[in-house]
């Protein structure tokens, strides 16, 4: 990267590298304590921007869609930035309802949200709970699992294939592409074409052959939305449940592993699976940073000088740790006012966080019914979390448990 203007302000904190990846909390408390609520940072490759980790500034920005946007075309860094920039995949401008604005994305998100609210919530737990039942027995028999490389990250893809109504005949395939979409490697332009393939082929099929899913729902919805625009939609859907929904599945059961007060509960205690998720969201939340906003004039925030054009980084875990707002023990008081899901016009559009917490504590209280015994197969701070500025998700959650033999159906 070159000619890269200097950053905004005298000091800016690198968003990445060995001391974000080492400890993201203890950097974010280092950020608040140096510049306060809005720090100048540079991500990946010295990009700057403004990281905004104030809890009551973040409320102030996502509140404001007129004064902070979301279209990423508005970024004022365009120019600088290389076609192979490693976080161009979360900044480039497509046609779906991430990136639109105004009467546009209430439209958009409006249809998102029915459609998510249409679908039967008790049938999302009963499917939920069939997945992962099938999950833990392809690994109950041998007393040792990766819960995230076998469990958690494999949940949200099928149950949202359900959600959609692919015939479970293709639901292998479709899971593989799109995690491989979601991919940064060589293959992920491929399989996110074939997803978009076969998310157009769905909408033929729903088409002449509606039935109780999101692509029917869309395509009768009074938004008329257009093929593209619900294929793009449909793609924006699952992305969205995949990761975040994986990765609190996965912080959940390691909290319920490592804490106590949840190790004890672990043989019986279901109201305990609620208390750990929402502990999750605001200690460990799937989704800690997101680039979420860009100024469309010179403005003030927090007493920062903000360029038009300029990128805000909406620091999602470190508000959630604002000390100027949070309780002392937020879970136990069942607190649920934490930013993990975003807020305002572009937060997870009613009923996003409620399909994922169904998932989440149906298939987290499935695993410890089925394997009660469950212990982590290496000390706790040996486990390693992803090197994301994005996501907070562990790379692996290697378990024990006393082997269960699953019998077999004859047919």
């Amino acid at each position: 990267m070159t000619d890269v203007p200097p950053a905004h302000h005298a000091g800016p904190v690198r968003l990445y590298g060995p001391q974000f990846q080492q400890d993201p909390a203890a950097l974010y408390t280092e950020i608040r304590n140096t510049h306060g609520p809005v720090a100048p940072v540079l991500l990946d490759g010295d990009v700057p921007a403004w990281f905004v980790c104030g809890y009551r500034e973040i409320h102030q920005v996502t509140s404001d869609s007129q004064l902070f946007a979301r279209d990423t075309r508005r970024w004022n860094m365009w120019e600088h930035v290389p076609a192979d920039w490693p976080l161009l995949p979360y900044v480039a401008h497509n046609p779906s309802v991430m990136f639109t604005e105004g009467t546009e994305h209430q439209r958009r998100a409006g249809a998102i949200g029915d459609a998510l609210g249409a679908f039967d919530q008790f049938e999302l737990s009963q499917y939920s709970e069939r997945v992962a039942d099938a999950l833990i027995d392809a690994f109950a028999a041998r007393g040792e699992a990766d819960l995230m490389a076998q469990f958690a990250s494999r949940i949200p893809l099928n149950v949202i294939a359900q959600m959609f109504g692919m015939p479970e005949s293709q639901t292998p395939e479709l899971v593989r592409d799109i995690s491989e979409s979601l991919d940064t490697g060589p293959g992920a332009a491929d399989a996110y074409m074939r997803v978009q393939k076969a998310m157009a082929g769905l909408l033929d099929t729903k088409r002449s052959m509606p039935g109780a899913d999101i692509p029917s729902y869309l395509l009768e919805h009074d938004a008329e939305l257009t093929d593209d625009e619900i294929v793009q939609d449909l793609l924006v859907v699952t992305a969205a449940a995949q990761q975040p929904t994986a990765n609190w599945i996965g912080n959940t059961i390691r909290l319920m592993l490592t804490d106590e007060r949840f190790a004890l509960t672990l043989a019986g205690g279901r109201e305990s699976v609620g208390q750990a998720l929402n502990e999750v969201l605001w200690h460990d939340t799937p989704t800690q940073n997101f680039i979420g906003r860009f100024a469309t004039r010179d403005t003030q925030l927090a007493g920062m000088r903000i360029r038009t054009g300029d990128m805000l980084v909406l620091g999602l875990a470190a508000a959630n740790a604002d000390p100027k707002v949070r309780l002392d023990s937020p879970a136990s008081a069942g607190n649920h006012a934490h930013m993990s899901f975003g807020h305002g016009e572009h937060g997870c559009p009613y009923p996003a966080p409620e399909v994922a917490e169904v998932m989440a504590r149906t298939t987290v209280e499935v695993l410890l019914d089925r394997l009660p015994d469950l212990t982590l197969a290496v000390p706790a701070e040996e486990l390693r979390w992803h090197p994301s500025v994005w996501m907070r998700g562990l790379g692996s959650l290697p378990v024990r448990f006393t082997p269960t033999y699953v019998p077999v159906e004859l047919g």
